[in-house]
């Protein structure tokens, strides 16, 4: 059985408001408090907020995983929450529909073609409509699901909490083929890494430290990386991998470090030693970096660091690139980063602050607090 290490630092939960109606609110902190400092218009504006999870007593610091999805056809977002529930919500803030699982969420949906493909923390993928909440299909891997579904061909991938990467027919919901790795003695971490396809080729890192680049119709292995460094606890390569547009690419060992290989033959081009990254996000010839107490930029072809902004004792996860700005959730806040610099903008504490990627679209970000509350923001762009 795995064994979790939170290496990440955890805040104190406050208290949880009441739960209410759907409701517009002017621009300001945290609807659930009576704290109603305005965050500057320039940067963005709160459109509508609906709270979806009721407060459970004595709960501490309640966590939300699961990214926003939206329907690019209806607009709705489909919502996956701690405890348990599936939720429609129209692009008004209104829930439509709802559907209870046995088991929190670790990764949000993909919506695709009129499809929603939900990641159960109950060890089943199902397959939705989005617009009526209707069951298609649903694949009973019988592991905690934790990553968020990608596609390959007429497949739907998704890794598990036990570093099995599973295949299904997105038709039928049947079983295509699976790949999975023996998990290492010893503590991991929290967190597991999202498969990127490219071609014919899935890349995914496993918690031995290794990254694979798996062939994506018979999920038997092209050539696997070890990437831990030596290292005997906490070897996770949990970070997603993701590719320039030279064929490189960068995935990240907590102990040993980043990495860029050839996505033909993993072979390494440069490593930096920083321990403690767990998210990437590529732009341009920029990589940036998260993970325990820092958001790092590097110059993709050299490793050359940019600049690295200090979080002190907290940690930052997936970044998002929004209208010129990095948005960074870092457990206490979201952050508005300037990309160029490193330098904080601002920094939005909706309420137990925030853990889940925002979900952009245009000029609007969807937000899923750590206290079950979904925002709909008007981005700005920075402003001046």
């Amino acid at each position: 059985m795995k064994r979790f290490a939170w290496k990440r630092w955890v805040g104190v939960a406050g208290a949880a408001g009441l739960l209410g109606a759907c409701s517009s609110v002017p621009v300001y902190g945290n609807p659930v408090s009576s704290d109603a400092q305005q965050p500057p218009g320039q940067y963005f504006e709160v459109n509508w907020w609906t709270p979806l999870v009721a407060p459970t007593q004595w709960e501490y610091a309640p966590r939300e995983f699961a990214s926003p999805a939206v329907d690019p056809d209806s607009g709705r977002i489909v919502v996956l929450t701690r405890d348990g529930f599936i939720r429609g919500v129209a692009p008004g803030g209104k829930v439509e529909w709802v559907l209870k699982t046995a088991n929190r969420f670790n990764a949000g949906a993909l919506v695709h073609d009129g499809i929603a493909y939900v990641p159960g923390g109950d060890g089943v993928l199902y397959a939705l409509d989005p617009r009526k909440g209707t069951l298609k299909w649903k694949y009973e891997a019988g592991e905690g699901l934790a990553t968020t579904p990608v596609l390959a061909g007429k497949l739907v991938l998704v890794a598990s909490q036990s570093d099995t990467l599973y295949a299904v027919d997105t038709e039928t919901g049947k079983w295509a083929w699976q790949y999975r790795r023996d998990q290492p003695s010893g503590f991991t971490i929290h967190g597991t890494s999202s498969p990127l396809v490219k071609g014919d080729t899935v890349y995914l890192g496993f918690s031995d430290g290794y990254l694979v680049a798996i062939d994506a119709q018979s999920g038997t292995s092209k050539w696997e990386k070890s990437l831990a460094g030596g290292a005997t606890e906490y070897l996770d390569v949990d970070t997603p991998p993701v590719l320039d547009e030279a064929g490189r690419l960068y995935v990240a060992s907590y102990q040993g470090g980043l990495y860029a290989l050839s996505a033909d033959t993993g072979e390494v081009e440069w490593n930096s030693s920083v321990k403690g990254i767990t998210s990437l996000l590529m732009r341009g010839q920029i990589l940036f970096a998260t993970g325990d107490g820092r958001v790092d930029a590097y110059l993709g072809e050299t490793g050359k660091l940019l600049w690295s902004h200090s979080l002190g004792e907290r940690s930052a996860q997936m970044p998002v690139f929004a209208l010129g700005m990095l948005l960074i959730p870092s457990q206490r806040a979201l952050l508005f980063m300037d990309p160029k610099t490193g330098q904080s903008r601002l920094a939005w504490n909706p309420g137990e602050g925030i853990s889940a990627p925002p979900q952009v679209r245009g000029s609007t970000a969807y937000v899923l607090s750590n206290n079950g509350y979904l925002y709909s923001l008007h981005l700005e762009g920075g402003g001046g």
